[in-house]
């Protein structure tokens, strides 16, 4: 990042001009905070300063703060550990080369790398513009040239507690606006929204339910969900991909085999399923499991009971079953690829998960918290995203959904060079960004089923409920569902069991 000489008016702009005679009017008020395990305290200010003179001049300046001092670098990153002030007042010149720069921007850079949310103020000497720019550049709040007017000076250091106060308060109310009904899921988007409220619904019952969704949509973070709020969240929750094991293995894997039932079978080996007992089994891709295998798990979903391979004791088990796939279950059966049986076993809740390109209202809150997140992890003091980026989160179709949003934010943490995050850190071109549609038709096919939609979603697929928000009558509904290939399937309604 660069900062021209352009910028200096509006730098220079933050340094008011002295303030009135009159010390009385002018002071400014310092807020106090209360932490109720510290009670009240003052704000926390750092100086940094090697000539003695001025650093008294400026430890009785800002006497209403609570003030600690370094006179180089090494004690002012011990200071800045030790008590975390979150502004800090810092000279250029350091030793050991009072007269140069160099250790002081090294002492800036290595406070922002440590706590990016800090504040520093550079307190630069008479016209050194060219090496303020610099600073300002690396991520300074400020800078100060010398001689010092100390009242000038407290404005700028009060407007800096100012503004990180106001930063931290925005910083809490958006962790709020973000915060969906499960602790650890994401959910902006009114889809998301009524998947959660689902989940909250059927989390304390023992019904199977089905997970649809494309990959990376989320399913066993969902799945885990269901079993953290359910009265089993105490026992295991077991996981296993069933289109990651080979079909001569799966059968092991998930009901476990007696010491001797085929070669390499040297010890009696529990199974997935009783490794599940008490609490949730997560049957991962199910539409891969092969044919064979299902109507053994039917029996297990029946009557609740397995035998290991190579054994003939029944054993009884009592696991809550959460299932997902990222195929068309309702296909797979005509295929012949899945029995009709078993889809009605694990399908008593059926939870549609929407893709990400259907999440419009959520992708930028997403991006920010993930972004948040790795920047935090990474230790670098990102800021957020630049307008070609917003447009690219937007506008890209995400084929990989949300995982593939985890992968390209991640990496765009550790390739941006600034502040923000560009289009390009992400990885997105210009040609995978997909233009606005200004055609009327396709604009109001987009509206129209988006809307259907978010009233399926609201009234959990009740027809009646549905009509009512959209203003229209069932019959319409009906015919728009038709029309668009929808269906009020899948938001909320129980399916039947055989």
């Amino acid at each position: 990042m660069s900062v021209s000489t352009n910028d200096i008016t509006r730098i220079r702009a933050s340094q008011v001009t002295k303030p009135p005679v009159n010390q009385s009017l002018y002071r400014p008020r310092v807020t106090w905070h209360y932490d109720a395990a510290m009670g009240e305290h003052r704000r926390k200010l750092l100086i940094v300063e090697d000539d003695p003179g001025l650093l008294s001049q400026l430890k009785w300046c800002f006497e209403d703060y609570e003030v600690f001092t370094a006179e180089n670098r090494d004690s002012a990153i011990a200071e800045l550990r030790r008590h975390e002030p979150i502004v800090v007042l810092q000279d250029l010149g350091l030793p050991p080369n009072p007269e140069g720069v160099e250790e002081g921007l090294n002492t800036l850079q290595q406070t922002l790398r440590l706590a990016p949310g800090t504040k520093v103020i550079v307190v630069t000497g008479h016209g050194d513009q060219e090496n303020a720019l610099r600073a300002v550049a690396l991520g300074a709040y400020d800078f100060y040239q010398k001689p010092v007017d100390t009242d000038t000076l407290r404005l700028i250091v009060e407007r800096a507690f100012s503004i990180s106060e106001l930063e931290l308060e925005n910083r809490r109310l958006q962790s709020q606006v973000n915060e969906s009904p499960l602790h650890g899921i994401v959910a902006a988007s009114e889809g998301m929204l009524g998947v959660c409220r689902m989940i909250e619904k059927v989390a304390p019952t023992d019904v199977t339910a089905l997970l649809l969704g494309e990959s990376g949509t989320g399913k066993e973070l969902l799945a885990r969900a269901l079993h953290r709020l359910s009265p089993r969240a105490d026992k295991n929750f077991i996981a296993i991909n069933c289109a990651a094991i080979p079909e001569n293995l799966l059968e092991s894997e998930l009901f476990g085999h007696e010491k001797g039932a085929f070669t390499g079978a040297h010890k009696q080996t529990l199974g997935k399923v009783e490794l599940a007992d008490g609490g949730t089994l997560f049957l991962d891709e199910i539409g891969d499991m092969p044919l064979a295998l299902q109507a053994k798990m039917l029996r297990f979903l029946q009557e609740r009971v397995i035998e290991r391979v190579g054994g003939r004791e029944e054993i009884s088990v009592d696991v809550r079953v959460v299932c997902a796939t990222n195929q068309n279950p309702e296909e797979l059966i005509k295929a012949g690829a899945f029995r009709e049986d078993l889809y009605y076993r694990v399908s008593e809740i059926t939870i549609n998960i929407p893709p990400f390109r259907e999440r419009e209202e959520g992708r930028l809150i997403l991006a920010r918290h993930l972004l948040q997140k790795y920047g935090k992890s990474q230790g670098r003091a990102i800021n957020g995203f630049s307008d070609d980026a917003v447009q690219a989160i937007e506008g890209y179709s995400w084929p990989g959904n949300v995982r593939e949003l985890e992968n390209k934010i991640k990496g765009a943490v550790i390739m941006a060079d600034g502040k923000l995050v560009t289009a390009t850190d992400l990885g997105i071109s210009a040609g995978e960004i997909e233009e606005e549609s200004l055609n009327l038709r396709s604009v109001r096919q987009q509206a129209e089923t988006r809307a259907i939609r978010v009233a399926l979603t609201r009234s959990y697929g009740n027809i009646s409920k549905a009509a009512e928000l959209l203003g229209i009558t069932r019959p319409t509904l009906y015919d728009l569902l038709n029309k668009y290939g929808m269906s009020a399937e899948g938001y909320g309604k129980k399916a039947s069991a055989s």
